[in-house]
């Protein structure tokens, strides 16, 4: 019940494997894809950890493809690039979050850390400044302030 279907190709070598039934089996067991999920629970030290030897990995398997290795390596060589990337990117995010718990608070901030928005609106004065009075200017509000009428009926 477990094995796939012979070939019943009129002529083929009878084997238990026929190379042109479907497969029911995508990857092989070792070809696990990494899940982002999970390495958001693990430390720094772990993912670079698996991050070497993903790498190792990859390595190895660019060996076997330059020495004519089986088709299986090939396909894994896309896997473990992307899997090289998704540890590199919760890496980076876990670094960028411990980064912004330290400048929490401080006056200033290093670039990278602050809100993008535009050029323009970073540019803009602030609230503040852009409403802030000289002494002069609130001395003649004071003095002259600004006249209401009523309206009678």
């Amino acid at each position: 019940f477990g094995s796939r279907p012979a070939c019943s190709r009129p002529g083929a070598p009878q084997r238990s494997v026929c190379a042109f039934a479907p497969s029911t089996q995508t990857h092989s067991p070792k070809m696990v894809r990494v899940k982002a999920f999970e390495l958001r629970t693990k430390t720094s030290k772990e993912l670079l950890k698996e991050l070497d030897e993903m790498k190792a990995e990859l390595s190895q398997l660019r060996v076997a493809k330059v020495a004519g290795g089986a088709a299986s390596k090939l396909a894994k060589i896309k896997i473990v690039r992307k899997s090289i990337a998704r540890i590199l990117t919760v890496y980076n995010q876990k670094q960028k979050a411990e980064a912004r718990k330290t400048y929490k608070g401080k006056k200033y901030m290093p670039l990278d850390l602050r809100p993008k928005k535009t050029r323009a609106i970073r540019r803009a004065l602030k609230p503040e400044q852009k409403y802030a009075k000289t002494q002069k200017t609130k001395t003649k509000f004071s003095n002259f302030p600004m006249r209401r009428y009523a309206v009678t009926m």
